[in-house]
């Protein structure tokens, strides 16, 4: 074999030995892939850390209802005439709703109106009388016991010139009464008599709201009342509007607490504009004592069993154990802000792949929902 064969060969066989040892290690390599585990892990499983709003305080349950109401009630008794507004019907303020038969209260409205008229004239003569005898009495010309006769007679006319005007007075307070008007400007809630009825004094005869503003009259824990303020923002649901929420303010505590219940009333008022809500609708909820924008994730990834608190989090298809710090915590919706120890987009393990041990490599199928990226357990 000459010179340049042997050289030949010997290329050919480094090469061969090359392949042969990279064959040699990608078959390990696959070896090890093989016997290292994978867990693949569901949407369930996980949360993401997200940057988001977290509230605390305490619950607080109740009714919604309007602030100003008025139950009209017949202050006169007669029979119903006409009405002219129904149930849901916005009303302005003074208007006429209903009207009473008026007859017997218009004449005795005119009766008294003559009486006055009577009396102002026999007051102004007794007036004029005794200014006479005055002048006579200066005189000499009268004595003095029939000057105070005229005085006494003018004192009486001024007497029962002010019982007619209180008489007619009270006449047109009746008359008046025969028109049942809204006391201010809302929706009829309700009207309980009809054309033809006669009603006695003291007959429901319509409801009127004003929607224009609502009042949320809930109860608190009597533990947790000391962190309630008036002014505080309170924030609830409604029954009928699913999750929509909505927001007011504090404005009275009552300061006795239920005996029985353990619970203190609170009111808080919230606008209405448009009047899009209805009274009477029960309302959950809390009153807002703490809140703040920050790292957010669901109250169960946080283990408290050790000395610190720490949360299993996946780092490269690895699961690694982190010590995290604890802020405002969200007890009726299950979230917490995270303080240290995590960042924004964080996968952390919730259920039951927190009882993989950290260097466990996982694989997490299943695109996050919107619910996860705001710390909310998918």
């Amino acid at each position: 074999m000459t010179g340049r064969w042997a050289r030949v060969v010997r290329l050919v066989g480094l090469g061969l030995l090359a392949g042969g040892v990279g064959a040699c290690s990608r078959g390990h390599e696959a070896d090890a892939a093989v016997r290292t585990p994978v867990t693949d892990l569901g949407a369930e499983n996980v949360a993401v850390v997200a940057m988001d709003l977290v509230r605390e305080g305490p619950v607080m349950s109740g009714v919604l209802s309007p602030v100003r109401t008025a139950q009209l009630r017949a202050q006169v008794s007669g029979s119903v005439l006409e009405t002219r507004a129904e149930g849901g019907q916005a009303v302005a303020a003074n208007a006429v709703l209903a009207r009473i038969d008026a007859t017997a209260i218009r004449d005795a409205e005119r009766s008294a109106a003559s009486a006055v008229t009577s009396s102002e004239i026999a007051a102004r003569y007794a007036d004029a009388q005794q200014r006479r005898y005055d002048t006579l009495l200066a005189a000499g010309a009268v004595a003095e016991r029939d000057r105070e006769s005229a005085v006494q007679q003018a004192a009486q006319s001024h007497a029962a010139l002010d019982n007619a005007r209180a008489s007619l007075a009270q006449a047109e307070q009746q008359l008046a009464w025969t028109e049942v008007r809204a006391p201010f400007a809302g929706v009829v809630s309700a009207r309980s008599v009809s054309v033809g009825d006669v009603v006695q004094v003291g007959t429901p005869m319509y409801g009127v709201v004003d929607p224009s503003v609502l009042q949320l009259q809930a109860q608190v824990p009597a533990e947790r009342i000391r962190s309630v303020h008036v002014g505080q923002p309170v924030t609830f649901t409604l029954n009928g509007y699913g999750t929509r929420a909505f927001d007011g303010r504090i404005t009275r505590i009552n300061p006795v607490a239920d005996a029985s219940t353990q619970q203190v009333v609170v009111y808080a008022e919230l606008p209405n504009p448009g009047n899009a809500l209805v009274g009477g609708l029960f309302a959950t909820g809390r009153v807002v004592t703490a809140s703040v924008r920050g790292l957010v994730v669901p109250l169960a990834a946080i283990d408290l069993r050790n000395l610190r608190p720490s949360v299993l989090r996946v780092r490269h298809g690895v699961v690694e154990r982190v010590e995290v710090g604890l802020g405002v915590r969200d007890d009726p919706d299950e979230r917490i802000e995270l303080t240290s120890g995590v960042a924004a987009g964080d996968t952390l393990l919730l259920g039951q792949a927190q009882a993989l041990a950290p260097g466990a490599h996982v694989r997490v199928t299943g695109a996050p929902t919107d619910d996860s990226i705001r710390g909310v357990p998918r």
